[in-house]
């Protein structure tokens, strides 16, 4: 296999899912640049009942693409929830999730293929403390709960991740389709997490680039979540086995 040192060199291999939700001010852009990476066959793009006017944005920002797949929930279900939906209508050989934000950056897709498309692993994290590429400075106990659950997850799990709640996952179609997905909010993350560790498949983690956001410019994953998370990983590691 040659070697991949940017998107260019990737074939379109790729069904990109995208929860959004009241993103209005940023989708467009999102949109955009996610469209523009050649590993980029298809985009599932599910709107979780927005307010702000997100569902109007979507119609005229996908530019018509044949690639683009858009999917409305009628009431607000949650991160989760959208994500489901999003699965289900994957049909590239490998399926990652992107945010809605511009907190993660598109142009790194070929660093999470590699150890894919090399036949090395079936999931791969993308690790936002693993060192490599720009990070914001931001909230000091929000790194610490994320310190705290990784660690706990990874007691239950017995995986040496450095970063659980990372939203850039990548997976094997065949692996994330065989998976359901039972949580509706942020609790997907601890519940994805034991799921796949459960199936025994090969994981890797790959260092990425981190642009956070403050609550003020659209946050929202707050303490309640955080509860809600550690309540995940005794159940889908221990209760729901």
């Amino acid at each position: 296999m040659s070697e991949i040192k940017s998107n260019a060199d990737v074939e379109p291999c790729l069904s990109v899912v995208m929860p959004v939700y009241n993103e209005a001010a940023t989708v467009a852009e999102v949109i955009k640049v996610v469209l523009a990476q050649r590993p980029v066959q298809q985009l599932v793009v599910v709107d979780d009942a927005s307010t702000d006017g997100t569902w109007e944005k979507l119609q005229s920002a996908t530019g018509g693409d044949a690639r683009v797949t858009l999917v409305r929930h009628e009431q607000n279900q949650g991160k989760g929830a959208a994500l489901r939906t999003g699965f289900s209508r994957a049909t590239a050989p490998v399926v990652m999730i992107q945010d809605a934000d511009l907190e993660y950056d598109p142009t790194e897709y070929h660093r999470l293929l590699v150890p894919i498309l090399s036949g090395k692993a079936d999931v791969v994290f993308g690790s936002r403390f693993l060192g490599a590429g720009a990070h914001r400075v931001l909230y000091y106990w929000h790194s610490v709960g994320n310190n705290l659950l990784t660690t706990f997850s990874n007691m239950a799990t017995d995986l040496n991740l450095s970063d659980m709640e990372t939203c850039y996952k990548v997976f094997r179609r065949e692996v994330i389709q065989k998976i359901t997905i039972e949580e509706d909010r942020f609790g997907f993350e601890p519940e994805i997490t034991a799921k796949v560790a459960a199936l025994k498949v090969r994981i890797y983690e790959v260092a990425i680039s981190y642009y956070g956001r403050t609550y003020a410019e659209g946050k929202k994953i707050n303490w309640h979540d955080g509860f809600r998370a550690l309540w995940c990983i005794l159940k889908y590691n221990f209760f729901s086995r």
